[in-house]
Formats: C-alpha cells, sequence, structure tokens
C-alpha cells in the first residue's frame, strides 16, 4: 500500500523560513525547490522529491510547463492537499508558459494546461519564462538554429504580456512575472504594462552575481529570484562550456563552509537569501533539499562575509541560451543586451 502524506518528524517550521513580500501583499518563500530535472532525472524522481520536500517544510515549489514534470508534481500535489496537513493557501506555486505558446490566445491555454496537470485551481506566480517565442527541438545541440527564431520585439512581446495581464483579471494566477529578461526589455515592460511584473527570474549564483541587473530590478519592486544559486553542477551537458568556473570550488566559499561545517552549496543558498533573493535550488536528494531549506533559519553568513563573497563575482553565465538564437545573431551574448541596447 503506497505510503500516505505525513509531515516528517524533523519538518523544519515553515513560519521560520524568511519571506519576501510582492508588491501584490502576497509572500513568497525565501527558499523554492526548483523542479528542472535537466537529462538527469525522471519526472517521477521529482514529483516525489516535490512530495518529500513539503513534508519537511517547503512552501514554495518552482514549476514550468517545459519541463515535462508537471503532471506528476500534480500528482504530488493533490496528495499533499487531500491529506489536509498542509492547506492549498499555505504553498506558492509557480509556472512559466514556453516560447512555442506567445501566439494570440495560446497564454490562457497553456495556463488552464499547468493548472490541469497540477491539479490546482489557481497559480501564485505565472512567467514567461524567456521573452521571445524561439523554443528548439529536445535534444537539439548547441549550435541549432530554428529558422523562425527571432531577436525580441517589444510590440510582440507585449502582446503577450497583455494576455498573462488578462489572467490576473481571470483570477487564474494571483501574480505575473518575468524570466530571463535584461535591463533595456524591462523598462520597456515597466512603461508599458498595465499589471507590472512581481518579479524577475534570473540566473544568481556568487559566480555570477548580475548586480547591476539585481539593483534595477530590487529599485523597481521586483523581487530577484535565482536560478542556479549553487551554479548548477547538473545543468544539461549542452550547457556547459570551458570557461564555465564552479561556485562550490571557490577558495571563500570554501572557507565560510568549513567555519560553518556545511556543504559549499550552502553557502551559495545563504548567500543568496542574506542578500535578498529568492534561490530556488534543484535537488532530488532529501540531505540536500533539507540542508538548502535548513540553512535560511540558522547560522547566518558575517557582514564580513558577505562582503567577501561580494568580490568574487566571475561574471560567469552558465545558463548562455545558444539554442535560443536567430539565425543572424553572432553569438549567445546578443540574447543578453550587453551594450545597454536590445540587440535585433
Amino acid at each position: 500500500m503506497e505510503k500516505k502524506f505525513t509531515l516528517s518528524p524533523d519538518s523544519i517550521n515553515p513560519d521560520k523560513v524568511p519571506k519576501k513580500k510582492l508588491y501584490t501583499g502576497a509572500k513568497i518563500p525565501a527558499v523554492g525547490l526548483g523542479t528542472f530535472g535537466s537529462d538527469r532525472f525522471s519526472g517521477q524522481e521529482i514529483a516525489d522529491a516535490v512530495k518529500e520536500a513539503i513534508s519537511i517544510g517547503y512552501r514554495h515549489i518552482d514549476c514550468a510547463s517545459v519541463y515535462g514534470n508537471e503532471d506528476l508534481i500534480g500528482n504530488s500535489l493533490k496528495e499533499v492537499l487531500d491529506s489536509g496537513l498542509v492547506k492549498r493557501e499555505e504553498l506558492f506555486i509557480t509556472s512559466k508558459v514556453w516560447n512555442d505558446m506567445h501566439s494570440d490566445g495560446d497564454i490562457l491555454i497553456s495556463v488552464a494546461k499547468s493548472l490541469k496537470d497540477l491539479k490546482l485551481s489557481y497559480l501564485d506566480l505565472y512567467l514567461v519564462h524567456w521573452p521571445f517565442p524561439n523554443y528548439h527541438p529536445q535534444g537539439c545541440s548547441v549550435d541549432s538554429r530554428s529558422p523562425d527564431a527571432m531577436p525580441y520585439i517589444h510590440e510582440e512581446f507585449m502582446k503577450v504580456w497583455h494576455q498573462m495581464e488578462h489572467l490576473v483579471e481571470l483570477g487564474l494566477v494571483k501574480a505575473i512575472g518575468t524570466s530571463n529578461v535584461t535591463i533595456p526589455k524591462l523598462k520597456l515592460i515597466l512603461k508599458d504594462a498595465k499589471i507590472k511584473p512581481a518579479v524577475n527570474e534570473m540566473e544568481l549564483h556568487p559566480h555570477f552575481q548580475q548586480q547591476e541587473l539585481f539593483d534595477f530590478v530590487v529599485s523597481n519592486g521586483l523581487i530577484p529570484i535565482g536560478f542556479c544559486p549553487i551554479g548548477s553542477p547538473t545543468r544539461p551537458d549542452r550547457d556547459k562550456t570551458e570557461s564555465d568556473t564552479a561556485d562550490i570550488e571557490d577558495p571563500v566559499i570554501l572557507k565560510i563552509a568549513k567555519r560553518l561545517n556545511v556543504h559549499p552549496a550552502v553557502v551559495c543558498i545563504k548567500w543568496a537569501v542574506q542578500r535578498g533573493q529568492t534561490p530556488i535550488p534543484f535537488s532530488v536528494y532529501r540531505n540536500e533539499f533539507y540542508s538548502n531549506l535548513l540553512c535560511s533559519t540558522i547560522d547566518p553568513i558575517t557582514e564580513n562575509e558577505m562582503k567577501e563573497l561580494g568580490t568574487i563575482d566571475k561574471n560567469c553565465r552558465l545558463i548562455k541560451g545558444q539554442v535560443f538564437l536567430w539565425e543572424s545573431a553572432k553569438d549567445w551574448e546578443d540574447l543578453w543586451d550587453l551594450n545597454g541596447k536590445i540587440t535585433k
């Protein structure tokens, strides 16, 4: 007989986990569980991890339609909620619309499928996964180029955003946000949005701190959500390059980890929470996701250590997005508007 959902005896009190307040008034737990298993883990392993994570105190789960596992995660959420031990309003569930669903009417279809798969009546947060309709075949090489790919076109993106706003008006999602956008793009979105983004999800870890974008996001009232918070050692092979650096091997991080007697990954999560972003580390291993949550409640990094961690930024972007490039793009840097202007 399948074991019924129960709260773990060693569970972490969710009330002790720091929270960030969205401009909508909603509170988002400062550590979430990512659910992108790349090509390393099965959907069922991830769904089982979601259930176990909630049993130990997680209340923030970051999902996406393109991960291909929302139906399995939905089974876990249903079991959790049917048990009565956790209420829906105690959970913060995010999903994202994928790049191939940007056409008129597609956003509603996409969110409806995510809600059906996750077995929920609403989402706490819904994001535009990437700010253009470029996508790629599953398993394609890093050099793949779609003939239909295009650069960011603001007028086209705002058609997508207005559909996102409609989801809020319908009550299907509580808040909407952006992901993988740059300062030039975000300036335009903020200027033209009727309902502004509540968050921007972005790559953030000690070796890629994105200070300028981080400051812009915060100064405009958005919460920065950080993916790859420990440097994403299990990211897809196609996203790895020889120039990449490893956060968890950094001498400063190793020194702090030794003082705290923790894994270096825990230092990365502590740094993220204390800096003011919301990390969403991924793991299917209980000892790892337990430590990732617990560390937000105990043994803070000192002020001097935080300053030292601020000096180790190597500007090492791990998720470069090469597979989203349009045919005329020179290289992956064209995605990120490094000269301060939107690259066409």
